[in-house]
């Protein structure tokens, strides 16, 4: 690996670092008050879900009563006293999902006033924090969400129908909790950091209505049956009264985080967005077109440089191969730079897990595309089948590793020399 290619691994990778819960969870809790009256719950959820419970445990000071962590499968890193570690199915909630959710919501019946729920969520919530209200059932479940992750439909709307589908999205957790005091520590994945789409809300007043959740439905054309029509008709809690929130980490500080990395290499770094979102292939489209534009006519800024981006885009699944939207970023940005020369573009998921694969995303350069067309390999054709991961892992182009304890959203870079 080159000093280009490391330059660029570091910047990514030392962001990813500074953005682990664990600090930010022991900022959260340290110079608050609290009132320790009766019991202590910790309910930890979501992609961080570990990383978060182990920080809360250090640093809570009274005894916690209950601890239950609810993650992703192979996302725990061993046992926290006083907890229960269960793991669950993401991008798509299985029956771990629900016997999980279960066994939080018996966590915080019966509750008085005097209670405390320290409730911690990170991204990844969404899917592992689950249960059908009503009559709804897993089923009902994974055939809307496995609908809308087809589709298309961004995290807000994806969200919108979770929440009003479920009995602890969208303020309805926070309910089962009172009369106790719920301290919602959250790390957002949301765009422009909105607490109630944070894993869906579960512990904040819902801004989405009904009406909003089957415009989503008009929008995409997802087929309901009746069952889900009734419940989508049924309103979340506009307004709670025992609540507190604190978002502590986002991708705004991911971003800024690389460009402090950045400078300190020699590249002169510019935040372009952090509110990316759109489809996949067409930010790598973009941000190709931005490589030529540098080494053209020295704009937004001469090389050595770092053009950075965060958000989430989304993939719109035509084909049955194995991928994720920073994979096929990541190799539609390969396409526009083939044949330039100090250009890199690299993408990554801050959870270091893109899509159902073991890659947080991918990094390419100028020679990718010819390293892939001498074993065959066309990159609109693998595109169009979604299969970026084999081809990435062909020209030894993927980023991995492993899961690394967070979750705020994906990091873009665009690095020239």
């Amino acid at each position: 690996m080159n000093t280009f290619q490391t330059d660029a691994r570091k910047i990514l990778l030392d962001a990813i670092q500074a953005s682990l819960p664990d600090e930010a969870v022991k900022k959260a809790i340290h110079g608050k008050h609290f009132d320790f009256e009766g019991k202590v719950i910790v309910v930890s959820i979501g992609k961080a879900a570990w990383n978060m419970a182990r920080a809360a445990a250090e640093n809570i000071p009274h005894k916690i009563d209950t601890g239950i962590v609810l993650t992703k499968y192979d996302h725990s890193q061993g046992e926290i006293p006083g907890f229960t570690i269960l793991e669950a199915g993401h991008p798509l909630p299985d029956e771990n999902t629900i016997s999980g959710t279960k066994k939080i919501i018996d966590a915080v019946s019966d509750l008085t006033e005097k209670d405390i729920v320290f409730f911690l969520v990170s991204g990844g919530g969404s899917a592992l924090f689950e249960s059908p209200a009503g009559d709804l059932t897993l089923d009902d479940f994974l055939d809307i969400t496995d609908q809308m992750l087809k589709c298309g439909a961004d995290i807000v709307e994806m969200n919108t129908i979770r929440k009003h589908l479920s009995a602890v999205k969208g303020g309805r957790f926070a309910e089962l909790c009172s009369p106790a005091k719920v301290y919602c520590i959250a790390l957002s994945d949301i765009l422009g950091d909105r607490p109630d789409s944070i894993a869906s809300g579960p512990a904040c007043a819902d801004t989405s209505t009904s009406e909003e959740a089957f415009a989503v439905v008009e929008k995409y054309g997802l087929k309901l049956t009746d069952t889900m029509k009734n419940q989508l008709k049924k309103e979340t809690p506009k307004c709670l009264s025992n609540v507190t929130m604190e978002i502590t980490g986002s991708v705004t500080q991911l971003c800024e985080d690389a460009a402090k990395t950045a400078a300190s290499l020699g590249y002169t770094p510019l935040i372009l967005t952090n509110m990316l979102d759109c489809e996949a292939k067409e930010a790598g489209k973009f941000l190709a077109s931005i490589a030529k534009t540098i080494q053209k006519d020295g704009l937004p800024l001469k090389p050595p440089c770092a053009v950075i981006c965060g958000g989430e885009t989304i993939v719109h699944i035509t084909g049955k191969g194995k991928g994720g939207r920073n994979q096929e970023l990541a190799l539609s940005a390969a396409e526009g730079i083939s044949g330039m020369e100090g250009v890199i573009v690299a993408a990554v998921g801050s959870d270091g897990t893109d899509g159902p694969t073991d890659a947080a995303g991918g990094i390419v350069d100028g020679s990718t595309k010819t390293i892939l067309a001498e074993k065959g390999i066309s990159i609109s054709a693998v595109l169009a089948e979604n299969d970026s991961n084999c081809a990435l892992a062909e020209a030894n182009a993927l980023i991995v590793t492993g899961p690394t304890g967070t979750n705020v959203n994906d990091l873009y870079l665009l690095l020239c020399k």
